[in-house]
């Protein structure tokens, strides 16, 4: 790769961060949630939310006191309102003056998690480091897909709680003359996969439970480019109230993958 070819690189990666970045730090992002509630079958009273919320085989439930309301689809919400069922990993956002409400389903539990602009972790936030771009960390590998797809349970950084994927196939690759192999998750957008991994410097120079990379559709021969520069953290790095899935087992990587985000500082 020539310099300018190698520079083109370094200043597409530095566009790529720059607009991850700015999506971490939107008001209404990760960085904004004030806590994390376990809903149960007793009505309770949550900080950073109106009403008193439980939940049941139907779903999350809210009971909103005179004074108080909530938007759900741009309609404003008062006494009491059913969610429904939420599906497990889905979720539905709702308004709370300047800020938002999600309901989720994680774990097998439903969850509240109140996401206020004015919450000093998102206020005070100071950027994320991260190692400079490297064309040699954009690595070209083959997909691999499973007979049929696998339900592989992780863990979580929430203790007692775990997530089961369905991973479609593993990317197999070559790092530093090395053979090696990462399961891979679909990914959000059609064909698209994700891979969630550690490697020798977790808990070093970079966040110790996990890393993700998004890996776009294969090629027809299952070729696919799996850039390490675009290794990301994921929310549990930044606060306490995440319920991130950790990697398989196998997806420890036995190198120093000094690429993508580093630590988040403070």
């Amino acid at each position: 790769m020539s310099l300018t070819d190698t520079d083109t690189f370094a200043a597409d990666w530095a566009d790529w961060h720059a607009q991850h970045e700015a999506a971490r730090a939107d008001r209404h992002g990760f960085l904004a949630i004030t806590g994390l509630h376990w809903l149960t079958g007793e009505p309770q009273r949550l900080d950073g939310a109106p009403g008193e919320w439980w939940t049941g085989a139907d779903g999350p439930v809210v009971r909103l006191a005179d004074g108080e309301e909530l938007v759900v689809d741009g309609q404003p919400v008062h006494g009491e309102h059913a969610f429904g069922v939420i599906p497990e990993r889905g979720g539905v956002t709702v308004g709370y003056g300047d800020a938002v409400i999600e309901v989720a389903r994680r774990g097998g539990s439903d969850v509240v998690r109140p996401r206020h602009p004015s919450n000093p972790v998102l206020v005070g936030y100071p950027g994320t480091p991260a190692y400079p771009a490297d064309p040699r960390w954009a690595l070209t590998g083959r997909y691999v897909p499973f007979d049929e797809p696998r339900p592989t349970t992780v863990g979580a950084v929430v203790e007692g709680l775990q997530h089961v994927y369905d991973a479609p196939g593993r990317i197999e690759f070559t790092l530093d003359g090395q053979q090696l192999a990462l399961t891979a998750f679909n990914g959000s957008t059609p064909g698209s996969l994700f891979v969630l991994f550690t490697d020798e410097t977790s808990g070093v120079t970079t966040y110790a439970a996990n890393r993700s990379v998004q890996v776009a559709p294969p090629a027809a021969d299952g070729t696919v480019t799996l850039d390490l520069n675009r290794a990301t953290n994921l929310p549990c790095a930044y606060t306490a109230f995440a319920t991130c899935p950790l990697p398989p087992a196998e997806n420890h990587l036995p190198v120093a993958v000094e690429a993508g985000e580093k630590k988040p500082v403070g």
